[in-house]
Formats: C-alpha cells, structure tokens, sequence
C-alpha cells in the first residue's frame, strides 16, 4: 500500500464501534423478533422492510451517487459520481468556494446485497503538491442496510465548514477522497479540485 493510499484510510476508525457483531444480512433478518433491543439494533441499520432494490447484475455493495455543497446565498453545488466518466472529469473543471463562506457537504449513496459497516469520508486536501496544515478529514458515515423502495437512497450531511479567507489562500487545491468501511474496503476513490476565491 502506498502512502497515498494509507492517507485515505480512515484514522483508527475514529473510536467507531459496532455494538453487535457483523452478520450477513440474511443473518439479521432472522434475529429474534421478540428481542427489543435487537429489533431497535435492526431498524437502527434500516432493516425495516420494503422490497430490496439491489441489483443482482452490480456487485458494489456501496454506489457514491453525489457530493453536494450548500451555502447560504447561492444554488447548491453538485458534483455528480453516478455518470460515467464523471470521476475523470473531476480534477479538470474546479469548483469555486468564496471565501470566508460557510459552507455543508452532503454524500448521497446507496447500499446494496449486505449490510455496509461504518463508512467513513476521507479527504486529504493539498496544495501545490503539499498537504495544507489540517488538510485530512475523515467523517464518519456509519452503517446501513441494502436500499429498498422505502427507503431508495440515503443521504449524510457532514460537518458545517468555513472556507479560509485572505490574499494568501485564495487560489487552486486539489483534493484526493475515498468512501472507505471499517473492514478498510475503498467503495470510490477520485480527485478533484476547488479554488478558494474573492466572490462565488
């Protein structure tokens, strides 16, 4: 494993902890019905009901669908995962942050074929080639059962941030993200870009 692909591993699983083993799914949904606390454990991890909407032709058990930024005063801003080649594109056409600004970021994903233990977000922004000072985050996601039509996609909105601002920091940085679970498995890696600039 190279350096870079260590950076985008999540840090010691941040203190997360499964309060119950990992279990294959057909394994949950036969956990006893009369147990209270297994069944608020299952409908924690949506296994609720609803018909399954994995699809049997795609083995992913995690599709990263969008990253969305919000920020008061303007249209949200989407950088759409699920189109082909959209990955690709991504480091070519970035983005722009105003700074000072607030800002949230979303991911919208779904699950499919087995439970998806402790997904976390991990970036690593660099600038110039350097690693800015506090340049890695690593968000927990959590854990979640395959998509059914109750409930067709999940949505995570992270942490509120606040872009820096001044002369010195506005300009281009290039960001490296994974959506990485707690068995260290990479469902989407890619790079993009962001420029911190005067206005939107």
């Amino acid at each position: 494993m190279t350096g870079h692909e260590e950076d985008l591993l999540p840090e010691n699983n941040s203190g997360y902890k499964l309060s119950q083993p990992k279990q294959s799914l057909a394994e949950y949904q036969k956990m006893d019905e009369n147990d209270e606390s297994l069944q608020r454990y299952k409908a924690s991890l949506g296994l609720s009901g609803g018909n399954d909407l994995s699809d049997p032709n795609d083995p992913r058990v995690c599709i990263i669908q969008s990253l969305t930024m919000d920020s008061p005063g303007r249209s949200p801003v989407v950088i759409d995962l699920s189109a082909p080649g959209s990955v690709d594109s991504l480091k070519k056409t970035p983005f722009k942050i105003k700074e000072g600004a607030t800002f949230t970021m979303s991911a919208q994903f779904k699950v499919q074929h087995e439970i998806l233990s402790g997904l976390h977000y991990v970036q690593v922004i660099k600038r110039k080639g350097i690693r800015i000072p506090g340049g890695k985050s690593d968000e927990m996601i959590g854990s979640y059962a395959p998509n059914t039509d109750k409930q067709p996609l999940y949505t995570k909105k992270f942490q509120e941030e606040t872009a820096p601002s001044g002369m010195l920091v506005r300009g281009e940085y290039q960001v490296s993200s994974s959506f990485v679970d707690d068995d260290k498995k990479t469902h989407l890696q890619f790079d993009w870009a962001f420029e911190i600039a005067k206005d939107w």
